[in-house]
């Protein structure tokens, strides 16, 4: 590669450009500019020569076309070892451009700030930008691009150095290059998704189209890299989606959007625990609490006070509650938190902290405290898992159904008290892993059974790690019974009203199974796997 002689840059975002073309221009790079990063060079004394100068153009349309020009893709894109395309330059009289600074239109922030106004979005669409990176990054055999101001003084001091910019890194710098305009370009993608043009009327923001694109783009923006993952020989990252977020809309409250404000760095494992244990709390009515172990409950209450909610959730498995993550749908208060701080735990995620709440945990400094913007609420969108060779999407499962919709099937119908507790079961239910069957009393639950290949075993584990007499209880199944055993187990424990989605081919034995044992039986006619 020849030694860097001709950049150019144009950039939005100014930080470091002074310092850092200033080490060019000391160098002798001739610098050429747009007009807004010109102006800024001038005032601060650094030599420099405007693009339209140099392409003999001038900037037209309001600035939309700057540097789409033979003079400038030509002297980016040239092969300097291909003797034809030197050649081409010299008859063209085109000068070769070794390096290519440029950041783009903050299109992501004005999204944020003036969402609806659509055509003062669009014209935050930066052509000429993009063009100039994926030329300088396709060509990074000859040519450097940055994108990036953190990369500024890595390439002065190499510039400084040698007089060029190594291989090495020039090949990184197009990789992080491709990458920028590829999240630039999702961002764009998301917000097109959006627009809805109406005959006669302007453009506007709308809600997504129903159904699932052709291509589906994602942009992730790294948040943090993580100690390890799940285990400690997997490296982590964490990712924001901001796809998550609706144009002008909030951003889905939870670990990612959270605040720290107390403990030790976040686990992999945290985050999945949060993330659960976030979803399962603003699922509930009134105020509540759920701990979680391992992305499932194992325990969850609504109560008249946060401390009671606590207590019970915590006392419905005590055992598993130890190392747990504990979330509540209100604020933490101090009271509550002087009930929680003898537990050892990961994590709390809370709305707020009250400030007799962190001087009620401040002792356990290893404690991570998450304090979350907005208020507990069900999140929409998309749910993505990964698949060897690919990406199973799907709408996030919701608990919205009417429970006027909800079918007794058997003689006896719930009472009242039975139907409260038999809603709240159901709710919790959902995220429970499948199979899950959830034993509650009241609005609390006394014993619940996760994970099982089995629906019965999973009824029996429930049962078994109950702490008091089930009596009387209700019980919440997250799918149908395939048979009558899980039935006649929740007879057997006394169980007195049960909820579950039906739809089996063996729905009349399981109603007869219910009527046997006088227990009352509420059909809902959809399921809520957790896998």
């Amino acid at each position: 590669m020849p030694r860097t002689a001709r950049a150019i840059v144009s950039v939005f975002d100014k930080e470091g450009l002074i310092p850092f073309c200033r080490g060019l221009a000391a160098r002798g790079i001739e610098i050429l500019s747009t007009a807004g990063t010109a102006s800024a060079l001038v005032e601060a004394g650094v030599a420099v020569k405007q693009v339209s100068d140099h392409t003999g153009s001038p900037e037209i349309l309001q600035g939309r076309v700057k540097t789409l020009h033979p003079k400038v893709h030509g002297g980016i894109l040239a092969r300097r070892a291909d003797p034809s395309h030197v050649k081409q330059l010299e008859d063209h009289g085109i000068s070769p451009i070794d390096l290519v600074a440029v950041n783009l239109y903050p299109f992501e922030r004005t999204v944020a700030a003036k969402s609806e106004q659509v055509d003062e979005v669009v014209e935050m669409i930066d052509i000429g930008g993009p063009s100039m990176i994926r030329s300088a990054a396709k060509n990074w055999h000859d040519v450097t691009v940055v994108t990036d101001p953190a990369d500024y003084p890595t390439v002065l001091a190499e510039i400084e150095a040698e007089g060029e910019v190594s291989a090495a890194t020039r090949r990184r710098l197009a990789a992080k290059a491709f990458a920028h305009t590829a999240y630039y370009d999702s961002r764009i993608a998301d917000y097109f998704a959006h627009i809805a043009v109406d005959a006669g009327i302007a453009p506007r923001l709308a809600a997504r189209p129903a159904g699932f694109p052709e291509i589906l783009t994602i942009g992730l923006r790294k948040i943090a890299d993580l100690r390890y993952g799940e285990n400690p020989h997997q490296s982590a990252a964490l990712y924001a989606d901001p796809g998550e977020t609706p144009p002008g809309g909030v951003a889905p409250a939870g670990p990612v959007s959270a605040r720290q404000l107390q403990g030790k760095e976040l686990s992999f494992n945290n985050i999945l625990d949060l993330d659960a244990a976030w979803a399962a709390v603003a699922d509930l009515d009134g105020t509540g609490c759920v701990i979680v172990k391992h992305t499932t409950p194992s325990g969850a209450a609504c109560a008249e006070t946060l401390v009671e909610a606590y207590r019970f959730a915590r006392d419905g498995d005590p055992v598993s509650a130890f190392g747990g993550i504990v979330a509540v749908n209100r604020p933490l208060d101090a009271a509550t938190a002087a009930e929680i701080a003898p537990l050892f735990l990961e994590a709390i995620i809370a709305p707020s902290f009250q400030h007799g709440a962190l001087d009620a945990l401040k002792a356990r400094k290893n404690l991570r405290l998450m304090e979350v913007d907005g208020p507990a609420a069900g999140r929409g969108g998309w749910d993505l898992k990964r698949v060897a060779g690919g990406i199973l999407v799907q709408d996030r499962d919701r608990v919205d159904e009417a429970p006027a919709t909800f079918r007794t099937v058997t003689k006896r119908a719930p009472a009242a008290g039975e139907m409260r507790s038999l809603l709240f079961a159901w709710r919790v239910a959902r995220h429970v892993k499948s199979n899950a069957i959830v034993y509650a009393r009241g609005t609390r639950t006394v014993g619940i059974g996760a994970g099982q290949m089995s629906r019965v075993d999973s009824a029996k584990i429930g049962r078994d790690k109950a702490r008091e007499d089930l009596v009387g209880t209700v019980l919440a199944s997250d799918a149908f019974f395939p048979f009558r055993d899980g039935v006649d187990e929740a007879a057997k424990a006394g169980v007195a009203a049960i909820i579950q989605p039906g739809g089996s081919v063996r729905d009349e034995e399981v109603i007869a199974a219910a009527d046997e044992h006088g227990i009352a039986m509420l059909f809902t006619g959809r399921r809520h796997f957790r896998h």
